[in-house]
């Protein structure tokens, strides 16, 4: 009899037993098939046997450093440009090509570098590479485009200063990072340096920043019946630069001397605060290994069900939910908590937040790690179904310098944790010092904040 009829037999009354639920096996990324095309460009083919839907993504490294100073944001305006026409279409021309064919084309840029999405139907993937070498090769940057973005820009970074998540994540920035390092300004730029602008600086950065050297091309989907390696040479591999430069390394961003302390941003008559807790944190190169930091991140602010919210939102009410989350930068990271509570509940809420943000120092029940490493390594599967959900975390490993061997590797060790070893690994970090930003009513909470004794106190308006 086998296991499965054993486990349908039922009991004398007919009350059928208690189904047995074995553990799910260990799961692991697919092993791409590796090409390196002949102008350098590392593809990785990621076939996924039913999605039809492929997904193309391309990353090139490089640090914000290398933007001009006075004209910071010109990676971001030159990436939304690469679909604005080519040498071969006008803009109007190149836009009806991709909606014709069913092609999702975008591009942005981050503190990593330069990164273009494209999503299409199998049976488009030819012409699909070949428009995006296009984008990526023989953009021509219309005068009439340029100013569009450059505009539409603007308009994004007055957006930005209105909306309370983004003010306090343009303070942070500006208050944990020295005034002199690239990382303490917007990726985008600012009111001044997109201003600016001309499409000469955008059409400069672009032959000396983008090329093949150094770039990772990653195909992703149901790749049966396709020369996927021929059909990349023949767009992608084609591509030749002569203009382009290797980027210079990614270092780690420098800290303020004066990064611990609190930044009240004014907003009277605000019925919320807006709250960011943060400081430094590891990348996933770190020695100890980035297993634990992930987990951390849950177990802290992940769910509704972690330390934060099971005070702040449970038991007192005073937010819908706060977050937290270890973010690795290529060099270094950043350890952050985030959320926004009732205005009258700020001064308790900053208490609070400290209070259980040091509380991890003290370490973390078997209970917390078990919910932690569960979700996050049982839930994998279905994180990284889909073509494009694989095609994203390849890229993302990519500009590390890693594969998706280092996600499968995580998730293992991520499975060997225990109480010991998270508390070591927060305690590396978490040693008491925070940046904090308040945005809000600064008449209602700075002598309160001020009181707790956590830092000195400034107040900027909005």
């Amino acid at each position: 009899m086998s296991d499965v009829q054993q486990d349908a037999r039922t009991f004398d009354d007919g009350t059928p037993p208690e189904p047995v639920v074995q553990p799910p096996a260990a799961w692991q990324f697919a092993t791409p098939a590796r090409h390196t095309l002949s102008n350098g460009i590392e593809l990785l083919a990621y076939d996924i046997p039913g999605q039809y839907v492929i997904s193309v993504r391309t990353v090139l490294p490089f640090p914000l450093s290398v933007e001009p100073r006075d004209v910071e944001g010109v990676a971001t305006l030159m990436a939304r440009l690469l679909d604005e026409g080519t040498a071969e279409h006008t803009p109007e021309e190149f836009a009806e090509l991709l909606e014709r064919k069913g092609i999702a084309l975008g591009a942005s840029v981050t503190d990593g570098g330069l990164g273009v999405d494209l999503d299409v139907p199998k049976r488009r993937l030819p012409e699909a590479l070949d428009l995006l070498r296009q984008a990526l090769a023989e953009p021509v940057f219309p005068e009439a485009e340029v100013e569009r973005h450059r505009r539409t820009r603007l308009a994004q970074i007055e957006q930005e200063r209105a909306l309370a998540p983004q003010r306090a994540a343009i303070e942070f920035i500006a208050t944990h990072f020295d005034a002199a390092d690239r990382a303490s300004r917007p990726t985008g730029g600012s009111a001044a340096s997109i201003s600016a602008l001309t499409r000469q600086h955008v059409v400069d950065f672009h032959a000396q920043r983008v090329g093949p050297t150094g770039m990772t091309a990653v195909i992703a989907g149901d790749l049966s019946g396709l020369e996927v390696g021929a059909l990349a040479e023949q767009s992608l591999g084609s591509w030749v630069s002569q203009t382009h430069e290797a980027a210079p390394s990614a270092t780690a961003p420098t800290r303020a001397a004066d990064a611990a302390r609190v930044v009240i941003v004014d907003r009277p008559g605000s019925v919320q605060s807006e709250l960011l807790v943060g400081w430094t944190g590891p990348d996933r190169h770190t020695e100890a290994g980035w297993a634990a930091y992930p987990v951390l991140g849950f177990v802290m602010g992940g769910s509704p069900n972690a330390r934060v919210d099971a005070v702040l939102r449970e038991e007192k009410g005073y937010t819908y939910g706060i977050r937290s989350v270890f973010r690795p930068r290529r060099v270094g990271g950043l350890f952050l908590t985030s959320g926004s509570v009732r205005a009258d509940a700020t001064v308790e809420s900053v208490r609070l937040l400290l209070e259980l943000l040091e509380s991890g120092r003290d370490g973390f029940s078997a209970e917390e790690v078990r919910a932690g490493v569960d979700f996050i390594s049982k839930t994998a599967p279905g994180r990284f179904a889909t073509a494009d959900a694989v095609a994203d975390e390849a890229v993302t490993m990519a500009l590390d310098g890693l594969t998706t061997d280092f996600t499968s590797r995580t998730l293992e060790a991520m499975r060997q944790l225990d109480e010991e070893r998270l508390a070591a690994a927060y305690r590396e970090w978490v040693q008491g010092e925070w940046t904090v930003v308040v945005v809000g009513d600064a008449s209602t909470c700075a002598e309160g904040v001020r009181a707790l004794g956590v830092g000195e106190v400034t107040v900027v308006p909005s």
